[in-house]
């Protein structure tokens, strides 16, 4: 066959048998060699066929969609561009239908094209594809043609088990087969050379992937964020070990060498951030502060030379750039966004001869999926399809709003959606009978989408909130819980946003109305939160007094690098996130009274 997609699932089975799978399966087996000779003439002959040298691959990867099937809305569904005098503009990109037509597009006239992606294809779902544990999704990239993804940390939203069957196919253990056929799982490979089984030290999944055609062979590791644990819930992870990314890739890399695959691509749930926000950005330009921070900038120096090229992701940022490997040597370095608004096409030119990459003719640039292109009609019949299913419960109107309320899209730390969301979770949980809340916290990596005012679906009028769009906000249906914190606690949870494991990538609360502080970011460290500018209902916060703190679960259980979270007492569970969310858009909106954005202020910052 013209390449290994191993359509067979069989060959990629879940080892996690401490997550409830049985323990199935070996790693991927490694491909045979095939034969050539030097045809004299500065070419390879491969059976009766000449070729030249060398051959150019392409190389298509995206990360972090996140099933966004349907394009998303408002400013999440933006990328910027810069223009050569250095303005901007916001583009509207995304929706798989659109995804699909420039992937077909892009492969037009490259016989050696290669579609990957890095992790968080589903989790954190709209209502179409999360509501039916995103089979959608994986059926949309079934049709896709993606060769090989890495897991990301989302994969583990609904544990080890259910990604076994996201993987293999079969139907839902509680909700069934969606649409009364069994669910045939994912026809490429996810790949976790870093997740294994505490007891067998195994993979919990293929840890690698060999993609071939007529000869040409190209190794893929594919890895999630060695943080993971800290950013799912704990319940579906137990007996799994997340490992270092650099020490799985390494050993892996190792591996294919010893089996004859020189050419290896890295697939990395872990990202960076670029200095500019814009997707054409020159990644690489030498001014002051240009280039590239965070987690992937070490990972990257540390990588095996013989690494060719990394995809990565969980940053959401867009990025295209050369990162030296530990031999000094220029190495290509891509994110592609999120929620399918672009994509990167890199070229990696093989020498038959080597059977490596020639890395100095690596090239890789980012492009918009833009929406002035045809719909892909099969991705058209495949939306309308699961909206079909899904519009009894997504198109129920919840609330009304008076315009737009910057959640996702929002690039504050103080974002006007989550105070919506944390003034919700507080009026909920502040009767005494419900948990009696003196303030509320959410995080923001929880608030998934915009709430925008235009009309779209069935909406007859502007300014609606349907189920739909409040599920898209906040997908994960966490559990709210109330517990004790003392001032202390709360203030070293504050000051755990801007230092620790999130002083590269700050993390800001969002907190309730009457909670308010100052963040200066002009300090370092725990040091941004001024201790004596935290103040509750403009008392100023005691460190000996204990206060009653609403979060979700998530929070609760001291994810997201919030420890002090973690040690609340007399904790008293209540209702979802999502419930608590729809029963304050009733309540305070209605189509002649629709709610306003809530202001901001809460958060001083100091830049």
């Amino acid at each position: 066959m013209a390449a290994t997609r191993r359509r067979n699932r069989t060959g990629r089975r879940i080892l996690a048998a401490a997550a409830g799978v049985a323990t199935l399966g070996a790693l991927v087996a490694a491909l045979p060699a095939g034969a050539a000779e030097e045809d004299g003439a500065g070419g390879w002959t491969y059976g009766k066929k000449a070729h030249g040298r060398t051959v150019d691959v392409q190389l298509l990867s995206f990360n972090d969609l996140h099933g966004n099937l349907e394009p998303p809305a408002g400013s999440s569904g933006e990328v910027t561009h810069r223009h050569a005098d250095g303005t901007t503009e916001k583009i509207k990109a995304g929706g798989v239908e659109y995804l699909a037509t420039h992937l077909r597009d892009a492969r037009k006239g490259n016989p050696y094209s290669i579609t990957a992606a890095a992790g968080d294809m589903i989790g954190a779902s709209p209502l179409i594809s999360g509501l039916f544990h995103d089979e959608p999704t994986v059926e949309a990239l079934n049709k896709l043609k993606l060769d090989v993804s890495s897991v990301g940390n989302h994969e583990f939203d609904e544990g080890a088990a259910e990604l076994a069957r996201i993987q293999n196919g079969g139907c839902h253990p509680v909700d069934g087969c969606a649409e009364g056929t069994s669910y045939e799982g994912a026809a490429f490979p996810y790949l976790a050379a870093n997740v294994t089984d505490e007891k067998t030290g195994k993979p919990i999944l293929d840890p690698y992937f060999v993609w071939e055609r007529k000869g040409v062979r190209i190794g893929f590791i594919g890895v999630t964020l060695e943080g993971t644990p800290d950013i799912v819930n704990a319940e579906g992870i137990k007996g799994l070990k997340f490992g270092d990314e650099v020490e799985a890739i390494n050993k892996y890399t190792k591996v294919l060498e010893r089996r004859g695959v020189r050419s290896i691509v890295a697939l990395i749930h872990e990202g960076g951030a670029p200095a500019s926000t814009a997707y054409n950005h020159d990644c690489d330009s030498p001014g002051p502060g240009d280039g590239i921070s965070g987690p992937v900038v070490d990972i990257a120096k540390k990588l095996s030379p013989q690494v060719d090229a990394l995809v990565t992701g969980h940053t959401h940022q867009a990025y295209a750039c050369t990162i030296p490997d530990p031999a000094g040597k220029p190495r290509t370095v891509t994110s592609a966004a999120s929620f399918g608004k672009l994509y990167t096409d890199t070229t990696l030119t093989y020498d038959r001869a080597t059977r490596d990459i020639v890395r100095t003719k690596v090239a890789s640039a980012n492009h918009v999926v833009t929406r002035d292109v045809p719909k892909a009609p099969d991705m058209t019949d495949l939306i309308a399809k699961w909206n079909g299913l899904a519009a009894p419960i997504a198109d129920r109107p919840v609330g009304h709003i008076a315009a737009d309320i910057g959640g996702r899209g929002s690039t504050a730390y103080e974002k006007p959606l989550g105070n919506l969301i944390a003034d919700a979770q507080l009026e909920a949980l502040a009767p005494a009978a419900k948990g009696g809340a003196q303030l509320a916290l959410m995080n923001p990596g929880g608030i998934r989408a915009d709430l925008v005012r235009a009309k779209s679906g069935t909406e007859a009028v502007d300014g609606i909130v349907t189920y739909g769009e409040a599920y898209t906000v906040q997908p994960f249906t966490n559990m709210m819980t109330t517990v004790d914190l003392t001032g202390a606690q709360l203030l070293a949870a504050l000051r755990q946003q801007v230092s620790g494991a999130n002083e590269a990538s700050p993390k800001i609360l969002q907190v309730s109305r009457g909670f308010t502080y100052t963040l200066d970011m002009t300090k370092t460290g725990a040091d941004r939160v001024d201790a004596s500018s935290v103040r509750l209902n403009g008392q100023p916060l005691d460190p000996a007094k204990t206060y009653r703190v609403a979060m979700n679960e998530f929070l609760a259980g001291g994810g997201d690098g919030f420890a002090a979270l973690g040690q609340g007492a007399n904790k008293l569970v209540g209702a979802s996130d999502l419930d608590v969310f729809i029963a304050y858009l009733g309540k305070h909106s209605s189509p002649d009274a629709p709610l306003a954005p809530p202001a901001t202020g809460r958060i001083t910052v100091r830049q």
